[in-house]
């Protein structure tokens, strides 16, 4: 693995703008009924991918390999000329090989056609021949121009961070060997004596209770259901999710209250200095020497993150499109509707011709109410337990808007598809396109 992220293909090819984002959807943004449901895309395919991953038994970091590897593809291609559900297959295989977690390739096939074959994906088409999957392997590698090295958050997460003995039951460090696995590895040809000049000496890192370094850990994963994976360094992302943490994550923000300026104004229960002048002890002087290690002075996250040699504007912008992209989340529904549910057997929600001119709102409902950040889907806990009974309620607007289904999604797949080919068998030319019968993409 590479050791300089700067000199690695993920920076210099695989770091795109927004035009370029907006540009390789193109082709799909002429074909759905309103842009924003190619925002729900991304969702839907990330949650497709985590679905695979688990049963297929991955690590977070192949599944967030594979992740990457989606997003790549489709910066090439279009969803309206490939068939996306086979490229995911090809993703987690692709992805399995590189994070040194083979799987067997009937294994693949076998567990796709079980996710994808039921409700509410209803997937009919997906190939049970293996050599299918590993022809697709092979234009996968080959549009990734065997660009198989992703960097991730998760590295930089603990470079910077450690778990606070004071505030964990145990001393906090239980479950440290397993995340230093999720991680991964220094990078090949680094030796234990060559670590600190790559990830540092651990002097100075900011300490967090468990829970909190769990928040940002689960923010980090939650960020693959957008695109930021392409639009900025996997450092940045880190550091935007300890800021999301110690800003939104209530536990933490309490813990921290006191050395923040105003800190009334995000916690009007925690008094300040001023009404409580015994409420921080006084440190004595004393001319004896005392034990460096004994002394529990609590750090100043401002300070901390202002010490980081990294653009807060840059970190404030990736905080709003994370929050930005929680909205949207919230608004998105695996299940699907009352009506997708009597209309399942009277055929798709949307018919043949172009997209755009469907008005069919067939899984797509009305809600509203506001979600605090500990109630997201991501933040729910490995032991399957949701924390908003333990949350307060959030002044802000969040996730308002109308609810799309993952049915209502596959249907407009399905639509956006057959219109494609409809349109590339019958062009205005009047001479049809020649079409890779693999990708179902014009050659």
């Amino acid at each position: 693995m590479a050791t300089d992220f700067w000199a690695s293909s993920h920076y210099t090819r695989w770091i795109v703008d927004r035009a370029t984002l907006k540009q390789a959807r193109a082709d799909d943004s002429a074909y759905v009924p309103e842009p924003e449901y190619l925002d729900f895309l991304t969702i839907y395919f990330a949650n497709l991918i985590t679905k695979l991953g688990k049963k297929l038994q991955f690590r977070q970091r192949v599944v967030a390999t594979a992740t990457v590897f989606f997003r790549r593809f489709y910066l090439k291609n279009s969803y309206c000329e490939t068939d996306p559900y086979l490229v995911i297959s090809a993703c987690c295989y692709v992805a399995a090989k590189a994070e040194e977690s083979p799987v067997h390739i009937k294994n693949v096939v076998t567990e796709s056609r079980s996710v994808f074959g039921q409700a509410p994906y209803n997937v009919k088409h997906f190939p049970s021949d293996n050599s299918k999957l590993a022809e697709m392997e092979f234009y996968l590698v080959d549009d990734l121009e065997c660009d198989l090295v992703v960097f991730h958050p998760y590295r930089t997460l603990l470079a910077l961070c450690k778990k606070d003995s004071s505030m964990s039951p145990g001393g906090g460090n239980s479950d440290m060997p397993t995340q230093e696995a999720e991680a991964g590895e220094l990078g090949t040809g680094i030796g234990a004596e060559d670590g600190p000049r790559f990830w540092g000496t651990g002097e100075g890192k900011l300490e967090l209770s468990e829970v909190a370094l769990q928040t940002a850990w689960f923010i980090i994963n939650d960020t693959y259901r957008s695109e930021l994976c392409l639009l900025y360094p996997p450092h940045l992302i880190a550091i935007t999710a300890i800021y999301l943490t110690l800003v939104l994550h209530t536990p933490t923000q309490n813990s921290i209250a006191h050395l923040l300026p105003h800190s009334s104004a995000f916690n009007s229960d925690i008094p300040i200095a001023s009404e409580s002048p015994q409420a921080i002890p006084q440190p004595r002087r004393s001319s004896r020497s005392s034990d460096p290690s004994s002394k529990q002075t609590q750090q100043d996250p401002i300070s901390f993150l202002a010490d980081l040699n990294v653009s807060l504007s840059a970190i404030s912008t990736i905080a709003q499109e994370i929050i930005s992209m929680y909205s949207l989340w919230n608004r998105y529904k695996e299940d699907p509707t009352a009506e997708e549910t009597r209309n399942s057997n009277m055929g798709p929600s949307m018919g043949s011709g172009s997209p755009a001119s469907h008005t069919s709102q067939a899984g797509v409902g009305q809600r509203s109410g506001s979600t605090p950040l500990g109630n997201t889907p991501g933040s729910v806990g490995e032991g399957g337990t949701d924390d908003s009974a333990n949350q307060p309620n959030n002044p802000w607007p969040f996730g308002q808007g109308r609810v799309v289904t993952a049915m209502f999604l596959s249907s407009m797949l399905n639509s956006m598809r057959e219109a494609r080919m409809s349109d590339m068998a019958h062009p205005s030319s009047g001479r049809p396109v020649v079409v890779n019968r693999m990708l179902e993409r014009t050659g």
